[in-house]
């Protein structure tokens, strides 16, 4: 009896660090151009001058960071480029399109890739509703609060705090359709991305060099005499956003992590770099190179975004769901308030049909592997299309299924994404989507640690054979293995001074241990820290 559960659970747990066979590498077509560094650049900046600089900006200069805003930015901004050179050097080692779910599998294991996919899916179903939250919420500053006002106090004061003021049927209403249009690929579209790009541009180029022009520099050393006074004009002082200590870091520098976290969202977007550095002249160079400059540029751009917002209005009266828009309102320029409000809503769109597409792929591939429900990767055949519904109808159903696309992994997450959306309330949506992404970004780049020093274990069955007979040797005649009479010394100065570089099972081993350790000292240092 003791023999068979100790086979099971053996057998379970080599089920958990099974890993996943790369696939062959599809040969590049030889018509297709390869890309410079200048080509990768501009990939970079599409995926990361997204919906964060709109979305969180207002949230973390008003309650977190005021005018130092730019100070969480730079860390930040650091710490993403860090986890960016990760998937650089990810990708060197992983040959096929990087993503976080993926590499997971391929380095760490199906546990592994279990925890990160759910942190990348929750972070994805939970972005889709913050902005669907954003875009409802600007469109209604658009037109003159009506959508609020009308649906003000909907919800009973004994209803859950975490629920916000009213349901959002606007947000609901938009992301089943978007989920609808996904459904139909409407999303493939080239021109449709060139397009929303440089309006992108456009809009942060106008909002940095109106905020310059328009600013005071007031506002960066505000204080408590200001806040009396602002609260006297607007009656109520709990409109008012956190006074803090007043000043450019009113609110000390305790707070740095916090916003820190919360503003690694505005620079997520560099796995697309390293997928299409694949089709690069030089990747070995050109990669890394254009990842530097693409967070250098998005810092630059979220720097003069916050800081224009910031010096156009003080931080305890930044409005948090919409905030660039009434930003010119309050500076006098009404007539702008619409350019930039009607610029946010097309970015807020296209960002948000992006990330619903991502959502689905990344559904889709965890149930086609077993980590979700396997009928959401069921992918409809043309003979569904019944010949007896009318012809309107017919031509849906068969235009669905000539797509070949995995119906269910579109309609569940976006349903689920509608249903936050509907009921979430703004600020709590967007610091579990900061935190979320934090996580995932962590994750992946945790791998890193012991991909390094493992020998390689993927590819094809004939690739891994030759792998393990030349890696066998090693492992056998290792460094750490060679003397097992030998003192602790010599063992720990073979892990310090290594006479080979090459992995063994034995450094693999030992890297396991020390990241596991790692983890469990992070963890009772964040118990020991929130308590």
């Amino acid at each position: 009896m003791s023999t068979m559960l100790g086979q099971c659970l053996r057998q379970f747990g080599q089920k958990l660090v099974r890993r996943k066979p790369q696939f062959r590498e599809e040969p590049e077509s030889p018509e297709t151009p390869p890309l410079n560094t200048l080509d990768l650049v501009v990939i970079g900046l599409d995926n990361m001058l997204g919906a964060g600089i709109y979305i969180l900006i207002g949230g973390v200069a008003k309650y977190v960071a005021g005018p130092a805003i730019i100070l969480f930015l730079l860390v930040a901004g650091l710490t993403t480029l860090l986890s960016g050179l990760c998937y650089v050097e990810l990708a060197t080692g992983v040959k096929v399109p990087v993503s976080g779910y993926y590499v997971s599998y391929v380095t760490m294991g199906q546990l592994y890739a279990f925890i990160t996919g759910w942190n990348l899916l929750l972070y994805l179903i939970i972005a889709t509703a913050c902005i669907a939250r954003a875009w409802s919420s600007t469109f209604d500053s658009l037109i003159g609060n009506h959508i609020s006002e009308a649906l003000g106090g909907t919800f009973s004061l004994q209803m859950p705090y975490f629920l916000a003021s009213f349901p959002d049927f606007l947000a609901l209403g938009l992301v089943l359709l978007l989920t609808g249009l996904l459904a139909l690929r409407v999303y493939e579209s080239t021109v449709i991305n060139k397009v929303f790009t440089g309006l992108n541009i456009l809009v942060l180029s106008f909002i940095i060099l109106s905020g310059f022009i328009k600013g005071d520099l007031h506002n960066w050393k505000l204080m408590e005499q200001d806040y009396t006074l602002a609260a006297a004009g607007s009656g109520d002082a709990d409109s008012l956003g956190l006074l803090g200590s007043g000043g450019f870091v009113p609110f000390g520098f305790d707070g740095i992590l916090q916003g820190a976290a919360t503003c690694f969202y505005a620079f997520v977007g560099f796995a697309h770099i390293v997928n299409a550095g694949r089709k690069a002249r030089n990747p070995q160079w050109s990669i890394p190179l254009a990842v530097m400059i693409s967070f250098f540029i998005c810092f630059l751009v979220c720097f003069g975004v916050s800081a224009a917002l910031t010096l156009m209005v003080p931080y305890y009266l930044i409005q948090l769901e919409s905030p660039l828009p009434q930003a010119f309102v309050y500076v006098g320029w009404e007539s702008a308030k619409y350019v930039v409000a009607v610029g946010t809503l097309c970015i807020l769109l296209y960002s948000l049909l992006s990330i619903m597409f991502i959502m689905a792929q990344l559904t889709y591939a965890m149930a086609k592997d077993g980590l979700l429900f396997r009928g959401l990767a069921w992918i409809p055949a043309p003979t569904n299309a019944r010949t007896d519904a009318p012809t309107d109808a017919r031509i849906i159903v068969r235009t669905i299924a000539l797509t070949g696309n995995p119906i269910m992994a579109v309609f569940v997450p976006g349903t689920l994404a509608a249903v936050m959306a509907l009921l979430f309330d703004f600020t709590d949506l967007v610091d579990l989507m900061s935190l979320r992404s934090l996580l995932a970004y962590s994750l992946v780049t945790f791998s890193v640690l012991v991909l390094r020093y493992q020998p390689a274990q993927n590819g094809s069955k004939k690739e891994k054979t030759e792998e393990e007979t030349k890696v066998e040797p090693e492992v056998e005649g290792g460094p750490l293995e060679s003397e097992p009479e030998a003192g602790t010394s010599n063992i720990l100065k073979s892990l310090w001074f290594p006479p080979s570089t090459n992995p063994t099972r034995k450094s693999g081993q030992i890297v396991y241990g020390c990241a596991s350790l790692v983890v469990l000292l992070l963890i009772i240092l964040s118990l020991i820290l929130y308590q």
